[in-house]
Order: structure tokens, then sequence, then C-alpha cells
């Protein structure tokens, strides 16, 4: 880590906003696939479907126990895997800053949640994949998602049995997944819009972890601070759209590298005490 970038840090144990951006990066490193390759696509006869196409409204009103089946084999995987250092380090971090802290994630894994960090502080702007509501909107609530849906491999078919779980416990109206698909947009009930933009216009630091920011929120989380003059942090192994412009930015630090190896460093930075 560099002077500067040390220094900045170290002017954040006492006072002064941080908040977090996590993407699909840092939930890479437990393993959890992209579903951007070969693990994404997705059987239905004799077609295959890429993510884009399965996570969408369009196809859950075409063939919603096709699109449930494909997310419950989603949330198998992301269940079965473990927080990482990343993780675990991010946990500590919001224990030591408390309300300075804030965390925003596109992340639907829950992986945050699980390695310990508070629901208070947490934005879940793409969702919850342990999640279901209705998908006739009879109520704005979320519901856990029955743990007997274990969907454990691709071939494995909804039984009568299961698919009488997927329901709104209130109306019986079919449940859907609580996910932002592609085809629909950001809002505050379902996905924190205006919260997680009036975060934003408080922070006195973003630290940005394993999002390429293709989506509207996020990129419109990193313009804001920018235009904030406030310093932001990125941390990614690969480069891409974010990297170079926060790399190109006066008050931007690109570190091309894993959160887990990386973020251990930086939250101990912040959280450690004087002398």
């Amino acid at each position: 880590m560099d002077k500067k970038l040390e220094e900045l840090l170290h002017s954040f144990k006492s006072h002064g906003s941080i908040t977090l951006l996590t993407g699909a990066g840092i939930s890479a490193e437990s393993n959890i696939p992209t579903f951007r390759g070969s693990e994404g696509y997705w059987n239905i006869g004799s077609k295959h479907y890429h993510p884009q196409e399965m996570a969408t409204y369009r196809m859950f009103s075409l063939s919603p126990y096709e699109v449930w089946k494909w997310y419950l084999y989603r949330r198998y995987i992301c269940n079965h895997a473990n927080a990482n250092k990343g993780h675990l380090a991010i946990v500590k971090l919001e224990q030591n800053l408390k309300d300075r802290f804030s965390l925003i994630t596109q992340n639907v894994d829950g992986l945050h949640i699980r390695a310990g960090n508070s629901r208070e502080r947490i934005c879940e702007i793409h969702g919850n994949i342990n999640l279901m509501r209705c998908s006739g909107e009879c109520s704005h609530k979320t519901f856990e998602i029955p743990t007997r849906l274990e969907f454990e491999h691709k071939e494995m078919e909804l039984s009568a049995e299961e698919r009488a779980l997927l329901i709104c416990p209130e109306c019986l109206t079919l449940a859907r997944p609580h996910i932002l698909w592609f085809d629909e947009c950001y809002n505050e009930i379902y996905y924190k819009f205006e919260t997680s933009m009036s975060i934003t216009e408080k922070t006195d630091l973003l630290i940005v972890i394993g999002t390429t920011g293709n989506t509207t929120l996020p990129s419109r989380i990193i313009s804001s601070v920018m235009r904030k003059n406030k310093p932001i942090i990125i941390v990614d192994p690969f480069e891409n759209d974010v990297t170079s412009m926060v790399s190109q930015y006066h008050m931007g630090y690109y570190l091309p590298c894993k959160s887990g190896e990386i973020l251990p460093e930086l939250c101990k930075t912040v959280s450690s005490e004087q002398g």
C-alpha cells in the first residue's frame, strides 16, 4: 500500500463515513460462479438460454417454473459457499465504524449477512436469492424461500408438492424470486434506490470491490462520489471501465488485487487504534 493511500485511510480512524460497494468479484472468491460462462446457461427442451434471458420478467411470465428451477439451483450454490477473507474484513470494519459504515451490494447471495454484517447497514440493491415475494404484488412483503427446496442438480424437476411451496402465503398467487431482473428498474420499495443514493451523498470515502459498474445504480453511485470530489478506492484484479475511470480520477486509487488479499489490510488500517 502506498504512503498516500495509507495516510488517507488513517484519516478515517476517528471520523468520516465510509461506504463499500460490492459486486460479483468478492463472491467469485468464494467460488460462486458469475453465471456468465457455461454454468450460466439453462436448457429448456432443446434450446439453450443465456442468464440475461432467464433473469427477466418476460421469461418468468412465459415459463415461471423453469425460472424458479434456475434460481433454486443458483440458490443451492450460493448457500453452500462460505464467506471469504474479504467478507470477514468488511464485518470487522462495520464493528469498528458502527454508524459511520454503510454497505451497498449488487450480490444476491446473502454472504455479507451470513458473514456477520447487519441488515440495518446493508442495501441489497439487486435483491436476495433466499427471498421471494408475490408475483401479483398483493403486498410489498418478502418471505423466506422454504428450506425444503434444495435444488442440487440442474436436471431436477419440481414436484407438485414443491410447486405448492412457491406461492405467496398471503394470497396464494405464485411467488417470484426477490431479484431485480434485467428488464426491470431499480426502485426504493424493493431495491433501496433512494436510500443508496442518500448514503452516497453523505459518504466521505467510497470503496468499490469487484464490480464493473455496468448497471445504472452502481454507476450513479460512483459518479456521484466523483462529482463531490470525495476519494474512491477500487479493488479488482481485472481492469474494466470502472477501474479505468477511477484510475484517471484525481482522488482515485486502483488496487489490482483480490479483495481477500487486500481488504484485511485496508480495513485494519482504518480500524486500528492510534499509536
